[in-house]
């Protein structure tokens, strides 16, 4: 899997989704590889949209289409400033990657030096589901430079908050320490999603 993140400030909130919409309704149907998305705005109009295809290949692909290219430029018309583009090879799947039964997700962008420890951690979830069955799955996705994007699907944000006040035992907490040094966390209260 291959998954680019795409985040830039947008206060046009309605027009911005109605564009992904449109996307889905008139671009979407001709990119191949293409598999779904996770997209909301954070409290104070940030933009995140984390968008999966079956391969690098496929996205590059859609990126070069016609129709694609007339479309992002309308959607770039739309953000109140420059928007950053994150391409990810390195993708681990937890519990499935997540769910459009998600009613909050958050987003969380940081860097590691050791990414084989962080996917380690991720691909452990016996113990997690256990401490926070809240958590209906996430998808990781760490650059060449260990700069990571994590994606965490929630049943619901009052939940979420309960979780966070869990004591995990001391390695798993060295380990969330040891991710999470530094990073920065991005609540969408209200994502959406899109899949084929």
């Amino acid at each position: 899997m291959f998954i680019q993140i795409i985040q830039g400030k947008c206060r046009r909130q309605d027009e911005l989704r109605a564009m992904a919409q449109r996307w889905v309704d008139e671009v979407g149907s001709g990119a191949s590889g293409w598999l779904g998305g996770t997209y909301g705005f954070t409290d104070d109009d940030m933009f995140i949209g984390v968008v999966r295809f079956e391969s690098r290949e496929t996205a590059m692909a859609n990126s070069n289409r016609p129709e694609q290219g007339a479309w992002a430029e309308q959607m770039m018309a739309l953000m109140d400033g420059p928007v950053e583009y994150h391409d990810c090879d390195d993708v681990t799947l937890m519990m499935e990657g997540g769910s459009d039964q998600a009613g909050f997700v958050q987003v969380i962008r940081g860097k590691v030096d050791d990414p084989a420890r962080l996917k380690a951690m991720m691909a452990d979830t016996t113990l997690l589901h256990e401490l926070r069955p809240d958590i209906l799955g996430a998808t990781l996705a760490i650059e060449p430079d260990g700069t990571f994007t994590e994606t965490v699907a929630f049943t619901d944000e009052e939940s979420a908050r309960r979780g966070e006040q869990v004591q995990p035992p001391a390695d798993v907490m060295a380990d969330l320490d040891y991710a999470m040094k530094d990073a920065t966390f991005y609540d969408l209260h209200h994502p959406w999603f899109q899949h084929r």
